[in-house]
């Protein structure tokens, strides 16, 4: 798939601030799967400072500052995307869940680099954090001796079909339990739920911060900016890699889906985050738009 992608965040502060010094994790990530070419970033008004960075997890930053007075910040990017089909192939691993637990706990000298480094992933976060109540909800997937594929794709499944997806019973700072409890939240939350389900068990499971392309209802045309930013995970499968799940659409990621980057949980890949002296409130508004570009060669969509 061919997608142009565009991404644009605004602050309107109530009173000028004198400075302000942000990161921006609004850069795809270059995959295997995923191509990114032609990226023009935005910022206004234009930064004193800036440089570009790869932080720990592997995302691209941006660093800017901006030091004299100002009462808005505009930070936009556009992307060209082609993304392919992920390598998923060799799925069907025939690891049950209980040994991937044994392996993510084996002595460092014993284990290989990736099952080391997704170690990481197996430790509670700021927002994401073990207990016997996210581990009670998942062993009802997670049988004993059960593959472990199996086990993720149907808890994929029960939170898709058993949550609600509502935009106004949750924000950034709603607890696990709450959303547990109701049964409601969005997509962060529901990546941030199976999350802690899985690291509740043992298991190794990151944070993905992204994009999907949404269709518009039959016979309608694409608003722009109605896209928005999107939130899934990927589990750690000893001897295969990182399988994606997205639990809010119950599926398994395909080339509809952009990767902007990836951590321990939303904290680790905020698209924009940052301080300022001065500018009092402020009101934000955000556009996404994940457009697809027609092949000029075969003149057709791909």
């Amino acid at each position: 798939m061919k997608y142009l992608l565009r991404h644009s965040t605004r602050y309107q502060y109530s009173g000028p601030a004198s400075l302000s010094q942000n990161e921006a994790r609004i850069l795809p990530r270059l995959l295997p799967w995923q191509e990114c070419s032609n990226s023009q970033l935005t910022i206004s008004p234009r930064p004193d400072r800036q440089r570009e960075r790869t932080d720990f997890f592997g995302n691209r930053v941006v660093y800017f500052s901006i030091e004299s007075l100002h009462d808005s910040l505009d930070v936009s990017v556009s992307s060209e995307i082609i993304t392919h089909p992920r390598p998923l192939a060799d799925i069907f691993s025939g690891i049950a869940w209980e040994q991937a637990v044994l392996e993510l706990r084996q002595d460092p000298r014993r284990t290989n680099r990736d099952c080391l480094d997704a170690r990481l992933y197996v430790l509670s976060s700021p927002f994401v954090y073990q207990s016997a109540e996210l581990a009670e909800f998942a062993r009802s997937s997670f049988s004993p001796g059960r593959n472990l594929i199996d086990a993720v794709l149907e808890l994929n499944t029960r939170i898709f079909t058993e949550f609600t997806y509502d935009p106004e019973f949750t924000t950034v700072a709603t607890p696990l339990q709450d959303v547990l409890a109701s049964k409601r939240g969005v997509c962060q939350d529901f990546a941030h739920l199976a999350i802690g389900c899985l690291r509740s068990l043992g298991l190794a499971a990151r944070y993905v911060s992204g994009y999907m392309e949404t269709l518009p209802p039959p016979g309608q045309e694409k608003l722009l900016g109605a896209d928005a930013t999107h939130a899934w995970l990927a589990v750690y499968v000893p001897g295969w890699g990182w399988l994606e799940i997205d639990p809010t659409n119950g599926c398994v990621p395909d080339e509809r889906y952009i990767v902007l980057g990836w951590g321990r949980d939303f904290a680790d890949v905020t698209p924009l985050k940052g301080v300022m002296t001065g500018g009092g409130e402020h009101v934000l508004s955000v556009a996404v738009d994940v457009l697809p570009q027609s092949d000029t060669a075969a003149g057709r969509l791909v």
